[in-house]
């Protein structure tokens, strides 16, 4: 029988796909009627007031949209403003919500934050995405795709799903935007964070797939190889101890297939280490608390 919290949690998730349905359904690319986009609703959106509206414009203008408005700017300085700046946020907020960790975990919680897929997940969740002007042709079915996928990772997925990078850019560069309008971090958080929420928190974060192979077969002395096939087959395989264990694939980006294929050696490794998942699932959660800086990813070709 299902608890209150396996409930809540179904409800949640249920919900969750009716809303990024609806939002799957909406047009991504703006047609010459809409190309100059609403700025009075993206207002409402992020509940800030231009004095400049010129900063907004520019926040939403993808570099392949200036061919067809020669006097336009795209959004790349903005979103590089915007990247300093929400970085700097997310800094000073955790220093002062979490004074017990230490830097390596403050690092690791920052950048699980402001991460592209945590990033263009709330592009979507706000509907920032209607307002991009652009003229990438594949643009807009990948921003389907990648609203379909979240439907079943409700805070983050831990790089097993690909997010488009043009997604974060504009939360990145709205962010910007409001920075150099104001010129007041305290102005841009206060517009900023509760669009950003659910913000990940020490006991939400997860530890990446790729990390956690790693470590558990350094606990318990297991010989881990990453086998790369993605120029041929788009796929990736992991072998312990010279049994394959797992197998990820995907076409566009070999680091999703690595991480799918870490996550699906990780679901079979217990049979490797001959233990009951339940004491198997205890080292999962010793791995995910673990204190300090994350190892440095290692190169997976082969």
């Amino acid at each position: 029988m299902p608890t209150m919290g396996a409930q809540a949690e179904e409800y949640q998730t249920l919900h969750m796909d009716e809303v990024l349905s609806s939002e799957a359904e909406k047009s991504t690319t703006l047609t010459d009627e809409e190309a100059q986009p609403n700025l009075e609703e993206v207002e409402k959106i992020i509940g800030y007031s231009f004095t400049n509206k010129v900063l907004l414009k520019e926040a939403f203008t993808h570099s392949s949209f200036l061919s067809t408005e020669r006097s336009a700017s795209s959004y790349e300085r903005l979103e590089y403003v915007g990247d300093a700046v929400l970085n700097l946020l997310f800094s000073r907020e955790q220093y002062n919500l979490y004074p017990d960790l230490p830097p390596g975990r403050l690092t690791r919680l920052r950048a699980a934050n402001v991460d592209t897929e945590k990033l263009a997940r709330v592009a979507i969740k706000h509907g920032l995405h209607r307002y991009l002007r652009h003229k990438k042709p594949f643009l807009e079915e990948q921003i389907r795709e990648f609203t379909r996928a979240i439907s079943h990772y409700p805070l983050h997925s831990n790089g097993l799903i690909d997010a488009p990078k043009n997604l974060a850019d504009i939360v990145e560069s709205t962010i910007g935007a409001v920075f150099m309008d104001c010129n007041s971090i305290d102005t841009v958080w206060e517009a900023f964070k509760d669009l950003l929420e659910p913000i990940i928190n020490p006991g939400t974060i997860k530890t990446h797939p790729v990390t956690q192979l790693y470590e558990i077969c350094q606990k318990n002395n297991l010989k881990l190889r990453f086998v790369n096939l993605w120029e041929e087959s788009h796929t990736v395989e992991v072998f312990i101890n010279n049994e394959i264990v797992g197998r990820g694939t995907y076409s566009l980006k070999k680091e999703v297939a690595q991480n799918r294929a870490a996550k699906d050696a990780l679901d079979n490794i217990w049979k490797v280490l001959g233990e009951e998942k339940e004491n198997a699932q205890d080292q999962d959660q010793e791995a995910n608390c673990q204190s300090g800086e994350l190892p440095e990813m290692k190169n997976l070709n082969v």
